[in-house]
C-alpha cells in the first residue's frame, strides 16, 4: 500500500485542480463532449494561457481518457500548425510519461479500470514483449488509448527510455495529420498537397488498425 501512496496522491492533486482551476475543467468538459468549436472559442479567448490549458488537458489525459485528436485539431486551429506540433508533441511525451509511472506503481488494475479488461488485454498484447517494434505499432493504431499503453509498458516494466523514443515516433504521424487538418480547417484547399497527405496518413492508420485488429481476432480464435 505504501507503494500506491504517491501514485494516488498524484491522482488526487491532478484532480483537485481540475475542478477548481475553471478554465481547465470547462476545456476538459469540451475535449470529452467532443466539442471542438467550443474548445477553440476558448483557447483564442484565453490568449497565452490558452496553450497552459491545452497543455494542461493533455497531461490530465493520463487518467482521462478522450480522443486525443481533439486538442490536436483545435492546437492546429488556433495556434498554426508550425506553432501546434512541437507543443502538443512535447505535452503528449510529457503525459505519456505520467501514465508510464502510474503504470509502475499501480499496475494493471489502473488500465482495467479506466480503459476497460477487453482494451487492456489488446494492449497487453501488443506490447507484452517490451519490444521497440511492438511499442511503436502500439502507438500507431488508434484503437488502443494512449495511456494504456503506458499503464501497461510501466506495469511490465519496459525500459522507460524505450518506451519514450517509441511513443515519441509513434504518435508522431497521426499528431501531424491531425494537426494540420485542424490548421486546414480555416481555409480548406484541394490543391494543399499537405492535405492529402495528412488525409492519406490517417486513412492508411485507419486500415492499419482494421488490418491488425481483424488479425488478433483470428488469433485469438485459433
Amino acid at each position: 500500500m505504501r507503494k500506491l501512496l504517491p501514485a494516488l496522491l498524484a491522482i488526487a492533486v491532478a484532480a483537485a485542480v481540475v475542478l477548481l482551476v475553471e478554465p481547465l475543467r470547462t476545456a476538459l468538459s469540451h475535449a470529452l463532449h467532443g466539442d471542438v468549436d467550443a474548445l477553440q472559442l476558448q483557447l483564442q479567448d484565453l490568449g497565452v494561457a490558452g496553450a497552459l490549458v491545452l497543455v494542461a488537458i493533455i497531461l490530465v489525459h493520463a487518467v482521462v481518457i478522450f480522443p486525443a485528436e481533439i486538442p490536436n485539431a483545435v492546437a492546429g486551429l488556433v495556434y498554426g500548425f508550425a506553432v501546434a506540433l512541437p507543443i502538443v508533441m512535447a505535452a503528449w511525451t510529457a503525459s505519456g510519461l505520467i501514465a508510464y509511472y502510474l503504470g509502475v506503481r499501480i499496475g494493471r488494475p489502473l488500465a482495467v479500470r479506466l480503459a476497460g479488461e477487453e482494451r487492456v488485454e489488446t494492449a497487453e498484447q501488443m506490447i507484452g514483449r517490451g519490444g521497440a517494434l511492438a511499442l511503436i505499432m502500439s502507438r500507431l493504431i488508434p484503437f488502443v488509448p494512449f495511456s494504456l499503453v503506458g499503464y501497461i509498458a510501466g506495469a511490465t516494466r519496459v525500459p522507460v527510455w524505450r518506451y519514450t523514443w517509441t511513443s515519441f515516433v509513434g504518435v508522431l504521424p497521426i499528431t501531424a495529420a491531425a494537426t494540420y487538418l485542424g490548421h486546414a480547417l480555416d481555409d480548406l484547399s484541394a490543391s494543399d498537397p499537405l492535405l492529402w497527405v495528412a488525409i492519406g496518413t490517417l486513412v492508411l492508420l485507419l486500415v492499419l488498425t482494421a488490418t491488425v485488429a481483424r488479425r488478433m481476432r483470428r488469433s485469438s480464435q485459433r
